[in-house]
């Protein structure tokens, strides 16, 4: 038999290895944030109901992606465990279930689409040009959610191969094509009718769906470490086990961060519109520090993991020590723009002097929590591909719910310059938090990770 292209990940040298692995999915991450951008701007000039419209619906598609995401993650884990321990056949198993859990993860969100979109935006409004305009863009993007979930699946099961380029052709191609298609059928370009959210929705699905039959046809034409096959296949629960103890905890993680955000537009409501629209937009600068971050988590997780399986605690701990740094570079450069340049980052959406007022200090505040949270992402990231991701999920809790929330409501009886500080309170109480775990981690079982027998492989994972 030929050598693995995973083999790689137990192999090359680690920060050349690193960057192979991490670049593609950084661009393709900074790219899917330029795109959201974009995507929002085209649907605000429909007109003000219709961005209120697509904004309500923003939440049902943050979970649709959480899921999704998460579904991925926890594939990605196993798979690259598996193939670390030279267990191949269950390698491939736990790919092939890849595509029934996205096929059932887009039944779930497609009968919501049709049963309860009326209901859904019947509890946040009364204007019926909302509600109607919600419903057709929920519809449409639940209903032909099969896409996402099944392209993500196959994206994080080829990264725990070692191959980062085809996920990112996977998501460029559908980022790209959606963009195209926005202003296309929004305002009925080259003769074709004007749809309005309609033609939003639809161009997202588009996008979505070709992005999906690109990545079966890799899928299933090139050669690749694991052979996905429905060919005598039988469910195995233990499998999907395998891929949720992981991936539940990551698709927690994932759609809390919709409630952390209605919750703090609660408390800044308190304070003024303008509050409220200042954390909407450092949520779409930071994505450009965080999402570089989360691309470097999905090259060294299918490392990490690889070698956990492998029980090379050199490896396994050499990728979490570089991967720290670059995180810690990277966020450190994003603090160094915040702090310097707040006022030309605030300008992009608004020369507002009254919003200057509230987002200099605000920017500057948040952005100290950035090193900490590098650090945070990357220790999270490494409970995952150890198959610990309820380790993860409960720093991410701590983070984003059991701190920062309250401790932004105490901050508020202070002033709104106060509620800023939250972040970075909450981002160095979660850091010490996964210290502390992964002290007891190490003391427990990490330390003594020792390489073993491919027979004994399924015997030495960690006990959760």
């Amino acid at each position: 038999m030929g050598k693995l292209r995973s083999d790689k990940l137990g192999t090359a040298p680690m920060f050349k290895l690193i960057l192979s692995m991490s670049l593609p999915a950084m661009f393709s991450m900074v790219f899917q944030a330029l795109y959201n951008i974009i995507d929002s701007l085209f649907v605000a000039r429909i007109g003000q109901n219709a961005f209120t419209a697509v904004t309500f619906a923003f939440p049902v598609q943050i979970l649709m992606i959480s899921v999704a995401i998460g579904t991925g993650i926890g594939i990605n884990s196993l798979v690259s465990r598996r193939l670390g321990e030279g267990n191949k056949k269950d390698a491939d198993s736990a790919a092939t279930h890849g595509i029934l859990l996205g096929i059932f993860s887009w039944f779930i969100f497609a009968l919501f689409g049709l049963f309860c979109s009326k209901i859904f935006f019947q509890a946040f409004t009364s204007n019926e040009s909302i509600i109607q305009m919600g419903m057709i863009y929920t519809q449409v993007v639940t209903i032909g959610s099969f896409g996402i979930f099944i392209e993500i699946n196959l994206e994080k099961t080829l990264q725990a191969t070692g191959n980062m380029l085809y996920p990112m052709a996977f998501q460029l191609t559908g980022a790209i094509i959606n963009i195209v298609l926005n202003p296309i059928l929004i305002f009925g370009w080259f003769g074709l009718p004007k749809l309005g959210v309609l033609g939003s929705a639809l161009a997202t699905i588009i996008g979505q769906t070709v992005s999906m039959l690109f990545a079966i046809f890799i899928a299933f034409t090139k050669k690749h470490d694991v052979h996905i096959s429905f060919k005598s296949f039988r469910i195995n629960w233990k499998t999907i086990e395998g891929i949720y103890v992981v991936g539940f905890p990551s698709i927690i993680m994932q759609a809390i961060g919709s409630v952390l955000i209605m919750g703090l537009n609660a408390i800044l409501e308190g304070f003024s519109d303008l509050a409220v629209n200042v954390l909407g937009i450092y949520y779409r600068l930071q994505s450009f520090i965080f999402m570089p971050v989360f691309g470097l988590t999905h090259g060294v997780l299918p490392i990490m993991g690889y070698n956990f399986g492998a029980r090379n605690k050199e490896r396994l701990f050499s990728a979490l020590k570089i991967g720290c740094g670059i995180g810690l570079f990277i966020m450190t450069v994003g603090t160094a723009l915040f702090v310097i340049f707040p006022k030309p980052l605030l300008s992009i959406f608004s020369q507002s002097s009254e919003l200057y007022d509230i987002g200099i200090p605000a920017l500057r505040i948040i952005s100290l929590c950035f090193p900490a949270a590098a650090l945070g992402i990357m220790f999270s990231a490494m409970f995952q591909a150890i198959g610990m991701g309820g380790k993860s999920l409960f720093i991410s809790i701590l983070r984003q719910l059991i701190v920062i929330l309250p401790v932004a409501f105490l901050l508020s009886k202070l002033g709104l310059g106060y509620v800023w500080y939250a972040f970075p309170i909450a981002e160095c109480v979660s850091f010490v938090a996964s210290m502390i775990i992964f002290y007891f981690l190490y003391k427990r079982n990490l330390q003594y990770l020792k390489p073993y027998s491919i027979e004994k492989a399924s015997e030495c994972e960690l006990n959760q």
